[in-house]
């Protein structure tokens, strides 16, 4: 999978399917500083991804400050050839000041093994 950096950040696409539904993301970060996987709420809206009563909500931070974030289980989440199945991802406003779809945590890198190689500007499997 390629990776585009734009205004230093490294950008891929993605895919998440929901309840049968796929959805791709054309603006999404590769962020090894942080911990979990996270989409813009506003996006994933559009296969009905949303904050139900009997999910918990919990905050989490990072450089740029903390929000509020709810979770839901993914039927896949797949970036080039590395995917992953039934994957746990974080739903946050994501109000970051630039246009964002959503963030790859460390969660998915070390599942898929990914390796990035800024050289060349790809990220693929190590197996």
């Amino acid at each position: 999978m390629r990776i585009v950096i734009e205004s230093g950040f490294p950008y891929v696409e993605a895919i998440i399917i929901f309840n049968g539904k796929e959805l791709n993301l054309g603006k999404v970060i590769i962020d090894t500083g942080s911990s979990s996987t996270i989409f813009k709420a506003d996006k994933v809206a559009d296969i009905e991804i949303l904050l139900e009563s009997n999910d918990s909500i919990h905050r989490i931070c990072g450089v740029g400050g903390s929000e509020f974030v709810f979770t839901k289980q993914l039927e896949k989440l797949q970036i080039g050839d590395l995917s992953v199945t039934n994957f746990q991802i974080e739903i946050g406003a994501m109000d970051y000041g630039f246009d964002i779809d959503g963030i790859i945590g460390m969660d998915f890198l070390l599942k898929v093994k990914a390796i990035i190689d800024l050289g060349k500007l790809v990220i693929h499997s190590s197996s």
